[in-house]
């Protein structure tokens, strides 16, 4: 698919397998985030390698908080460096690096083994998925014209869901063996011979990740066109980039939509990402669900992503990024409520009383059933939510400061990533509750929310 309008914008001609390799970044992205940190290997942290369940959630959230402050400080810094040199698939192979190997290592986090290394691992590839993902979003403006940029973004969200949602089937189908019976969903004996009773059937989800990492991300750097490189060395490179840097920062005084739409996804993409991250734990602290349950309950919720991404993609073109994000964010918001404010015998604080029955097999009460309802709804908006973030700010800038601004665009999402995980983390230590500390994602969700209503779309419309 040549797109005429690329020479003349100084893009080069892509054709449909460059943007395909494009896209299957996402796929090969995604079961990091699906079955590592949401809902196998994050709930495994919290519920079995540690004693206390309150504890493992802080310390969880400590490992996330790290890892965000890592990612704030320095994604701006190399969204300008690589606008400097150029090309951004030497960076993207650098990262890869780092985060394979880190999810290898993964599978050494045996119950009774030293936490700390789990912790580091988790850190550091948290950080290296994080950073190739700001070099792939910065790719995106060379690619399509402006007017497709929503419908590419959201359709390589789905499609990174439906990786995500392929790994976590197979982990439930054929590795996740029951407690209980030992058996998988299938119903027969783990592959492998994992032993769900020493936690392998959530450890092997590093090294399966690393490999699917690896396989899907060939495609880009086969297909996909990058930039020209720069006729500059790297230490010039990084000097050009922190000098351009300081300057993109002081054009937002000059760019206030844009200024705003950051701060504001910077302020709500904390409580999502806190969502996602802390969702399952929670769910598995609640409900003493098992990889079985997490996996199936993963699988739930991303079939419904899928959907809503998919259908988001045709949304965006005909009523814009903004009101697909501010559609997102109230069924996030909803569905938060929801789920902080459920638990045995109840939902929605108290008000609306649920039978305690156990009816035997999965979800068999009444709260579980109820948790899954509001989980449906957090399906539908997370991928779009992310999706048409990343659409509102490529129709906010030109090709050439894709760069930086997808750096800052990075910094928003982990600026005060932090806060969103040490809150929970720390109101959770204080108060001994999960629940109350789950509260504060709320906060984050409704005031980023309020500052988006008042921001131009595109961001850079009063420019």
């Amino acid at each position: 698919m040549a797109i005429s309008a690329d020479r003349a914008a100084g893009k080069p001609a892509t054709t449909r397998r460059g943007i395909a390799g494009w896209m299957l970044f996402d796929w090969a992205a995604q079961p990091f985030f699906t079955v590592i940190t949401t809902f196998i290997f994050g709930p495994y942290f919290v519920a079995r390698l540690t004693e206390d369940h309150a504890q493992g959630q802080a310390l969880w959230g400590y490992t996330l908080t790290i890892s965000g402050i890592i990612i704030a400080i320095l994604s701006p810094v190399l969204g300008s460096i690589a606008d400097a040199t150029g090309p951004r698939k030497p960076w993207i192979g650098f990262f890869a690096v780092i985060k394979i190997v880190s999810l290898a290592m993964l599978w050494f986090a045996a119950p009774g083994s030293p936490i700390i290394y789990a912790v580091i691992f988790m850190v550091l590839a948290t950080v290296a998925a994080e950073f190739s993902i700001v070099f792939n979003d910065s790719m995106m403006t060379r690619l399509v014209d402006e007017k497709d940029v929503g419908r590419i973004s959201n359709i390589a969200w789905g499609l990174g869901y439906l990786g995500g949602m392929i790994v976590l089937i197979a982990v439930v189908a054929l590795l996740a063996g029951n407690p209980e019976t030992g058996k998988t969903a299938l119903g027969i004996d783990p592959l492998f011979g994992l032993d769900p009773a020493k936690g392998e059937d959530a450890r092997i989800t590093g090294p399966i990740s690393a490999l699917w990492y690896l396989v899907f991300i060939i495609p880009m750097f086969l297909f996909t066109p990058d930039a020209t490189k720069a006729s500059m060395s790297l230490a010039k490179a990084t000097r050009t980039g922190l000098r351009e840097l300081k300057g993109t920062l002081g054009e937002l005084r000059q760019r206030p939509g844009i200024l705003r739409f950051l701060i504001a996804r910077m302020i709500f993409q904390d409580g999502v990402n806190g969502l996602l991250a802390l969702g399952g734990t929670f769910a598995a602290a609640m409900f003493a669900w098992q990889t079985m349950e997490l996996g199936i309950y993963g699988i739930i919720l991303n079939v419904v992503a899928i959907g809503g991404c998919l259908y988001a993609s045709k949304l965006d073109a005909r009523l814009g990024s903004k009101t697909i994000v501010i559609a997102s964010l109230v069924c996030l918001i909803i569905a938060t409520l929801g789920i902080v404010s459920t638990g045995p015998g109840f939902t929605f604080f108290g008000l609306l009383p649920l039978p305690t029955d156990d009816s035997g097999g999965i979800f068999g009460t009444a709260a579980e059933r109820a948790y899954i309802v509001y989980g449906l709804l957090v399906g539908i908006a997370f991928g779009p939510v992310q999706a048409s973030s990343r659409s509102y700010l490529a129709r906010s800038v030109s090709i050439d400061e894709a760069g930086r601004y997808f750096g800052l665009y990075a910094l928003s999402g982990r600026a005060t990533s932090f806060l969103a995980p040490a809150s929970v983390a720390t109101i959770t230590l204080m108060t001994g509750s999960a629940r109350i500390g789950m509260m504060a994602l709320v906060a984050f969700l409704v005031v980023g929310f309020l500052i988006l209503l008042r921001t131009p779309y595109p961001a850079n419309r009063n420019a």
